[in-house]
């Protein structure tokens, strides 16, 4: 069974971030989150969608060719 809820630390070790940064965008609102008693956690479904919506595309220069 794939594992689907991390916490702080294993989000933030995935991520390659400081545990800070998922705190603070979590008190900004700024990622999705799920809040079991008093522990906070995140749904990897729900993280893989959010990183793909915080993705963009570069744009072609088109005087570089």
């Amino acid at each position: 069974m794939k594992k689907r809820l991390v916490g702080v630390q294993e989000l933030a070790e995935m991520l390659g971030i400081p545990k800070g940064t998922i705190y603070n965008w979590k008190s900004q609102q700024r990622i999705p989150f799920v809040k079991l008693g008093g522990r906070t956690m995140f749904d990897l479904d729900r993280i893989d969608k959010w990183l793909a919506e915080q993705s963009f595309e570069p744009i072609k220069d088109k005087n570089a060719m």
